[in-house]
C-alpha cells in the first residue's frame, strides 16, 4: 500500500492545531490557536463551519453532553456552538501573564488534560492540569516551557506527555480510577535521533504512538519501547499536530502553521495547511468525550 499525502481544502491557518475527529459526528475539528476559531468539516475537508474564540485557542475536547470544553489564554471555557459563547470555567494560571493553556485530551475515562505554555517559549513556567468531570482543577505537572502531545495508550494505562522546549516524550504509569500520574520516564529523546521538536502526538490501535517533528517536517512512528518505528516525510517543515479520523480511522490528519519561523530549508508555499494521509496501514482508537 503507498503512502498519499493530500492537502485538504481548507483555509490556511495561522497556527493549526488540536485535528480532533469525532465518531459521532463523522466530522474533524480543528483550530487556529492564534486565530481564535474552531474549524468543522467532513472526512474530505468539504461542509465546512468556523467558529470564534475570545482569546488564544489551544485545544478543544466535545462534551458527552453536547458543545465542548475549550482551552483559551485565560484557563478552561465550555463552548455552545450554537451560541458561539465561551463560559470560563477555571484559569489556575490566572497570575502568570506570559502563559496560556495549550494541547489537550480527554483521557479514556472523560477526563480533560491540558497544559500551559510559555508565550516566549523559554522558560518552564507552566504547569499540567486535569479538569475532572465535577468541573474541579487538579494540577499534575509544572516547570513546563510548551506542553503538547498528551495521548495515552490504548488500554489508557500509559499517558505520554511533551515539553517541546525540552525535546522530550515522557510516559508515565497512569492511574484510570483516578486520573493521577504514578510515575514518570523519557519515552523519546528528540535531541539524540531526532533534528525537529516534538508537538501534536496520537497513539494507533497498535499502540505505537505518532509525533510530529515540527520544524522537521516529518511524522514519527514510535513503538511503545520507544524506539523510531517510521519517519514519513510531509511537504512542510511546519507541521503541528496529528489524529487518525475517517470513516475507518486509517486517516491521519496533520495540522501546520504558516507562521514564519527560523531555520526552514524550504519554500513553504502550503504550510498552514491541513493534510490527510492514507494507505499507511494502521487505525487510530475513538477520542473519547468529556463526561463532565
Amino acid at each position: 500500500m503507498m503512502v498519499r499525502v493530500e492537502t485538504l481544502p481548507v483555509p490556511a491557518c495561522d497556527l493549526g492545531e488540536g485535528p480532533l475527529w469525532d465518531v459521532d459526528e463523522q466530522r474533524l475539528y480543528w483550530i487556529d490557536s492564534h486565530g481564535a476559531t474552531i474549524y468543522r468539516a467532513d472526512a474530505q475537508g468539504k461542509d465546512l463551519q468556523s467558529w470564534c474564540v475570545p482569546e488564544h485557542i489551544g485545544s478543544l475536547c466535545l462534551r458527552k453532553a453536547g458543545g465542548a470544553i475549550v482551552s483559551l489564554r485565560n484557563g478552561f471555557h465550555e463552548f455552545d456552538f450554537a451560541s458561539g459563547r465561551a463560559t470560563p470555567i477555571a484559569d489556575p494560571e490566572s497570575g502568570i501573564r506570559r502563559t496560556r493553556l495549550n494541547d489537550g485530551k480527554v483521557d479514556r475515562q472523560g477526563r480533560f488534560l491540558a497544559g500551559y505554555m510559555d508565550y516566549e517559549e523559554r522558560e518552564g513556567l507552566g504547569g499540567l492540569y486535569r479538569l475532572n468531570s465535577d468541573r474541579s482543577v487538579t494540577q499534575l505537572e509544572d516547570g513546563i516551557a510548551v506542553s503538547n502531545g498528551p495521548c495515552w495508550s490504548p488500554d489508557g494505562g500509559t499517558f505520554y506527555f511533551a515539553d517541546s522546549m525540552q525535546r522530550r516524550i515522557w510516559s508515565y504509569k497512569y492511574d484510570t480510577a483516578t486520573g493521577d500520574l504514578l510515575s514518570r520516564r523519557v519515552f523519546a529523546d528528540f535531541a539524540l535521533h531526532l533534528r525537529g521538536y516534538p508537538d501534536g502526538a496520537t497513539v494507533d490501535a497498535d499502540g505505537f504512538v505518532w509525533s510530529v517533528e515540527v520544524y522537521g517536517g516529518r511524522l514519527v512512528r514510535f513503538a511503545p519501547d520507544g524506539t523510531i518505528d517510521r519517519l514519513i516525510g510531509m511537504p512542510v517543515d511546519s507541521i503541528t499536530s496529528v489524529m487518525f479520523g475517517g470513516a475507518d480511522l486509517d486517516i491521519l490528519y496533520v495540522t501546520s502553521m504558516a507562521r514564519p519561523f527560523l531555520g526552514s530549508r524550504r519554500l513553504e508555499r502550503e504550510a498552514g495547511a491541513v493534510f490527510a494521509v492514507t494507505g499507511l496501514g494502521v487505525r487510530g482508537i475513538p477520542e473519547t468525550r468529556f463526561v463532565g
